[in-house]
């Protein structure tokens, strides 16, 4: 007999919900209500479910390099990842920090191209 602990269900049902939710998005987002089978590729410039899911994946692998790292764990680095391409936008402190942001997002597997948007402060001294 299996035990059941306080929280077990909740977070499987939360993770369940996540990747269910994460899905459904790329099919939601397609605007064609026609109706379509599994063997339809994605329109152009669309993504599959699979594909919104594999960039979901890529997104937060890249989040959890950045946050890990020394030099770039202290900013808020945003991340938006779109068939492997990944964007960082957002606000470093020095130049280190914007190049090694690069650096770690390609190091993650799935990223076919990164694009840095990231731009250094200033500083006003």
């Amino acid at each position: 007999m299996m035990r059941i602990f306080p929280g077990m269900f909740s977070r499987a049902l939360l993770v369940a919900a996540v990747t269910v939710s994460a899905a459904l998005a790329g099919c939601a987002s397609s605007g064609n209500h026609e109706s379509s089978t599994a063997h339809q590729p994605a329109a152009a410039g669309q993504q599959t479910a699979g594909e919104v899911v594999d960039d979901g994946v890529v997104t937060a692998k890249v989040k959890a390099k950045l946050v890990d790292d020394p030099v770039t764990k202290a900013y808020q680095i945003n991340v938006e990842t779109f068939k492997g391409n990944v964007q960082l936008s957002g606000s470093v402190d020095s130049a280190e920090a914007r190049s090694r942001a690069t650096e770690l997002a390609r190091q993650v597997d799935g990223v076919k191209d990164v694009k840095n948007s990231l731009q250094v402060r200033g500083s006003d001294g």
